[in-house]
């Protein structure tokens, strides 16, 4: 993106503004008073872009990066999977006074709100500022009850100042289900106010179809095991409903899946599969530079000014189904093997993983081709990849060197593809399965799967509810990788342990044999066929990972412990009951 949509002006930058000089002249700015601030919409709109800016996703991947870490995609060591987890170790909840925790941004959008409706611009105005600030108060509840459970529900701004006013702050936790329900209520009256889409100037702020993709994914959550152990049709009845309305608004509004897969990152304003995303930008100044650090994080580090982050695993790289849909193995026209374990691969492998002798155009180089083997025991790259991989998706190819820790490229938090897997679990979870069918076939069509003599695109025929399940988690592997959406949906599922308890993520080292490889390999590799090289050229060496433990996920991890410092700030607050405490994250 080559600019802001958000300004990340302080207010009293924005009270310093020359243009506002009608409302604030000779008015000192040490004590400016709110009620004149929402006298002028121009101002309101302003603190509106800082709630924005505090809370749009910071970087790739979402509120907790992308983290495949935390996932089999990718390897790093971490207390959630060697098991040693404690009770301050997850301090999303936030205690100090600060405007950068989520209670801290749930104070400035409450104070935002309360002054917006004692303000004296037009209704609609009004209207229309708060709506967007109520997507964000959902956004932040969101948050919380996906990692705690419920959590206090605070929607006026509390006063600060003397004994009562801390008493009166002293909240009890609310319930799951009150958390769920005050998320949807901020949605529903955001939707009423939003538009369906937003002009070419407005591009990236939150529309109707954004709340309703929100509430489809909340109450998707709601309706999951980890908070639905029971299965209650109700939750998946209304997983369905909300996730039905958003793809019908969405698709009355223009959005639908982008026509490529790979490129659906590089195109901003007016990108049909953007339905939520946090805008970028190219600039190298102090004031309004947003870079996203990403493309030069996950590139390789010859390639970028950092690089080698977010770099798949072999288990990963083994994921990906074959040209047919098929999974490795199942595949009866094509064969798979680890020796060219790159053939033959569902379209997306070549678009996600970037391996030995691929073509990665890069730098402006569309001839590029990337090495990553070892010869006589040495890496021929400047440093080697850790797993023998690296991430290709969302790295522009035409961005240089020198640029790179510039990029602009956006977040997209909620894409089409996302709202339309929604739909397929949901209306998988309330037994419409001809229709999670539906909007299987339309991800793997566009992902350019071969659509069969059936034209299930290579998916099993006649499945089972469960099985239905088990093939949208499958999908959203593929689709997601490295978009911070696979350890939430393995928790919110509780597969963590089936997955991935007592197992250790592996790597490969790829190794230029010493015997019968042409002595100008090193020159004349990339005009080598890959085939030929993999067969008679290299050998492939499994590496664990995890060198210092087996991954050991415990069952109280899928409801996070309210901190410490939390409690012992508020006595009302009790603790989960699976740790310790007596409060129970599924009522």
């Amino acid at each position: 993106m080559k600019r802001n949509y958000f300004s990340i002006l302080s207010l009293l930058g924005l009270l310093g503004l020359a243009s506002c000089e009608k409302v604030l002249d000779k008015t000192d700015l040490g004590s400016v008073n709110g009620s004149l601030i929402f006298k002028d919409s121009v101002l309101a709109r302003m603190n509106l872009d800082y709630i924005y800016d505090q809370n749009l996703p910071a970087s790739w991947g979402g509120t907790w990066g992308t983290r495949p870490d935390l996932s089999d995609e990718s390897s790093g060591e971490s207390k959630f999977f060697e098991g040693t987890l404690l009770v301050n170790d997850v301090a999303d909840f936030g205690t100090a006074l600060n405007a950068t925790n989520n209670y801290g941004k749930i104070r400035v959008i409450n104070t935002f709100i309360n002054d917006v409706n004692g303000g004296t611009i037009a209704q609609a105005t009004k209207n229309r500022l708060n709506a967007q600030a109520q997507f964000f108060r959902a956004w932040r509840y969101f948050d919380l009850v996906r990692l705690y459970g419920g959590v206090p529900l605070v929607t006026k701004p509390l006063q600060a100042v003397g004994v009562e006013a801390r008493d009166a702050a002293f909240l009890s936790r609310n319930t799951t289900t009150e958390t769920y329900k005050q998320i949807v209520s901020d949605l529903d009256s955001a939707m009423l106010f939003l538009p369906g889409k937003w002009g070419s100037s407005d591009w990236g702020r939150i529309t109707k179809g954004g709340a309703a993709a929100l509430k489809g994914r909340a109450l998707l959550y709601a309706a999951s095991p980890q908070f639905n152990p029971t299965d209650d049709a109700a939750k998946w009845q209304a997983s369905y409903a909300a996730n039905k309305q958003a793809y019908d608004l969405l698709v009355a509004n223009g959005y639908g899946l982008h026509a490529s897969f790979d490129q659906l990152w590089f195109q901003e304003a007016n990108n049909p599969e953007a339905v939520f995303l946090t805008g970028f930008n190219t600039s190298t100044g102090d004031q309004t530079k947003k870079n996203n650090g990403y493309d030069n994080s996950t590139r390789p580090s010859y390639a970028g000014t950092a690089g080698g982050s977010n770099q798949p695993s072999w288990e990963m790289v083994k994921a990906f189904p074959m040209k047919d849909g098929k999974k490795v193995g199942e595949s009866t026209k094509y064969t798979y093997s680890d020796q060219l374990f790159y053939k033959n691969r569902d379209p997306r492998f070549d678009k996600t993983i970037a391996y030995n002798g691929a073509n990665w155009p890069l730098n402006g180089n569309t001839s590029y081709k990337l090495w990553t083997y070892f010869a006589g025991g040495k890496t021929v790259e400047t440093k080697a990849s850790n797993t023998g991989f690296y991430t290709r998706k969302a790295i522009n190819p035409t961005v240089g060197v020198s640029d790179v820790q510039y990029s602009g490229t956006d977040w997209i938090e909620i894409r089409f593809a996302e709202v339309l897997l929604n739909l397929a679990e949901s209306a998988c979870g309330i037994n419409s399965l001809e229709e999670a069918y539906t909007h299987l076939k339309a991800i793997r069509k566009r992902a350019g799967i071969e659509a069969g003599t059936d034209g299930l695109y290579g998916l099993k025929a006649n499945m089972t509810r469960a099985e239905m399940f088990e093939a949208i988690l499958f999908e959203r592997q593929i689709e997601f990788a490295f978009e911070g959406k696979r350890f939430w949906d393995l928790r919110r599922w509780k597969l963590i342990e089936k997955t991935l308890n007592g197992k250790r993520r592996t790597g490969v080292t790829i190794n230029l044999k010493t015997t019968g490889v042409p002595a100008d390999f090193a020159t004349t590799r990339d005009n080598v066929d890959l085939d030929v090289a993999y067969t008679n050229y290299f050998t492939i060496v499994t590496k664990q990972l995890d060198t210092k433990y087996a991954i050991n996920w415990k069952p109280e991890y899928y409801f996070f412990a309210i901190p410490q410092s939390a409690i012992d700030n508020n006595p009302k607050i009790i603790q989960n009951n699976t740790w310790g405490g007596g409060f129970d994250p599924l009522k």
